[in-house]
C-alpha cells in the first residue's frame, strides 16, 4: 500500500490491468507457467507523489507555463546520485507539458502546488526507457526525485 502521503498520478492502463488479471487467474488455475519478462512488463508503471511539505494548495501549473525547480535525482535501485540542481547552484527552468522533460515530471510535477516539495517516484518507462541517458542512467532504470516548485512563470513561493 501506499503511504497517506502517496499520489498515484499515472496508473497502469486498462489493457495492463485486464493482462494481470488474466495472468493471476491462469497462476491460480495452473494453466501457464509464469514467464518473468511478462510478469515484469505488467508492473505497476507511472509516477508516485510523496509529500514532503505544501505549497500554497491554490497555485498549480498548467500545459506551457514556464515552471522553475530544485531537484536532486537518485536510482531507486540504489540510491545513487545521477544529478541535482543545486550542485550547479541555480534552480532548473523549463515549460512544463510540451516534452521538454521526461513524462513523469509533466505528470508528477503538474499535481503540485507552488512551493510545494514532494517526491517523484518515476518508473522507467515514465523516465527513460529502454535507452537510459548520459551513461549515468542504466536502462529501465526506475527513478526517484525529490523536487521543489519554486516558481511558476516568475511568482515566486
Amino acid at each position: 500500500p501506499l503511504p497517506s502521503t502517496s499520489t498515484l498520478i499515472a496508473p497502469r492502463t486498462l489493457h495492463q490491468e485486464m493482462l494481470s488479471n488474466a495472468i493471476s487467474i491462469a497462476l491460480k488455475t495452473r494453466s501457464v507457467v509464469p514467464n518473468p519478462t511478462l510478469l515484469t512488463y505488467i508492473r505497476t508503471m507511472g509516477v508516485t507523489k510523496e509529500l514532503i511539505s505544501p505549497g500554497d494548495g491554490s497555485t498549480f501549473p498548467k500545459q506551457g507555463d514556464k515552471l522553475t525547480m530544485h531537484y536532486h535525482g537518485t536510482l531507486a535501485e540504489n540510491g545513487k546520485k545521477f544529478d541535482a540542481s543545486r550542485d550547479r547552484g541555480r534552480p532548473f527552468q523549463f515549460t512544463i507539458g510540451v516534452g521538454q522533460v521526461i513524462k513523469g515530471w509533466d505528470e508528477g510535477v503538474s499535481q503540485m502546488s507552488l512551493g510545494e516539495k514532494a517526491t517523484l517516484k518515476i518508473t522507467s518507462d515514465f523516465g527513460y526507457g529502454t535507452r537510459g541517458a548520459g551513461g549515468v542512467i542504466p536502462p529501465n532504470a526506475d527513478l526517484n526525485f525529490e523536487v521543489e516548485l519554486l516558481g511558476i512563470n516568475g511568482k515566486s513561493a
